[in-house]
């Protein structure tokens, strides 16, 4: 399977079996890494926004393979800030390097820097749409421990309403017979067009605003922050700020062999007497955006197929 020169811009544009694919690669990449797999490469990492892991994971795992980095974290610094078009950024970055990866708060404009650019675009998140990477190595730390992607109960907690981390996992997982329960107020549900979606592809799942209530069902819970910076209104966020929290109480309510996933940052939904415990897999989530992000780097520029 070839995926040289392929935009990773939506979950949606990869079938069942190029998922499966990806994560076969990526198995191979973290058991025997080839250090000099990107030599004479360069990578463009464009960061409208703020971003801890996604930018040092993608900056990391080009520099272990031996790849080049050009780029910048904020706008602040670019001709964007003198008038210029995203059209534009990205039409000249693409003179400058093999591959790049974008950040920016605006819904479809990893779309937008795909149909710009001559070279292989990966969405580094677009708002609260879409974040395909972080998505591959969710995929990933499910598969590493759970031992499977099939016919699992998942549950969602927390902003599922701007989560975009939720809005492709849920399409990605989609694929493996799952059982979703969505656990959150009215007001940051799930938005319609993804449990549409889910409807048409006859996969199953519950609603519920109580933390507890299928918490006994769950194989895997993944757990998400409240996103100050998504909210349009500054007094939405103050409502559901510290709405939910995974704390020893809580664990007294699930399987023993749960698995907690975070895509972090965490402010207080997850509290730091998890982390040592057998259900914590956030640290480790975290981790696996190395062998993730060196694969898909490998994928899409040829050497690795």
């Amino acid at each position: 399977m070839d995926l040289k020169n392929r935009d990773i811009i939506s979950i949606n544009d990869f079938s069942k079996e190029e998922l499966l694919h990806i994560l076969k690669v990526v198995k191979q990449v973290e058991s025997n890494p080839k250090n000099n797999l990107l030599k004479g490469k360069i990578l463009a990492a464009l960061f409208f926004e703020p971003s801890t892991r996604t930018r040092l994971s993608f900056i990391s795992s080009m520099e272990q393979l031996s790849g080049t980095i050009i780029g910048f974290s904020t706008a602040n610094v670019t001709s964007i800030q003198k008038g210029e078009s995203l059209w534009d950024t990205i039409k000249m970055t693409g003179q400058y390097a093999d591959v790049i990866v974008i950040r920016h708060p605006l819904e479809g404009s990893a779309r937008l820097a795909a149909e710009a650019a001559s070279i292989p675009v990966i969405n580094g998140g677009d708002g609260s749409n879409q974040h395909p990477t972080q998505t591959m190595l969710d995929l990933y730390t499910i598969q590493k421990t759970k031992g499977r992607l099939e016919n699992l109960h998942i549950g969602f907690v927390g902003d599922l309403k701007y989560g975009r981390t939720v809005h492709s996992l849920v399409i990605a997982l989609a694929n493996f017979n799952p059982t979703f329960y969505f656990i959150a107020p009215d007001d940051l549900q799930m938005p319609e067009s993804y449990l549409d979606e889910l409807f048409q592809k006859k996969v199953k799942y519950h609603k519920t605003s109580d933390l507890t209530r299928f918490s006994k069902e769950l194989d895997v819970l993944y757990v998400t922050r409240i996103q100050k910076e998504r909210f349009p209104d500054p007094l939405e966020y103050e409502k559901f700020k510290g709405i939910y929290r995974i704390d020893g109480a809580f664990l007294q309510h699930v399987k023993k062999d749960l698995k907690i996933m975070h895509p972090l940052p965490r402010i207080d939904e997850i509290d730091k007497s998890i982390d040592n415990t057998e259900h914590a897999a956030y640290f480790g989530q975290a981790a696996n955006g190395i062998p993730v992000r060196k694969a898909l780097l490998a994928l899409v520029l040829g050497k690795i197929k």
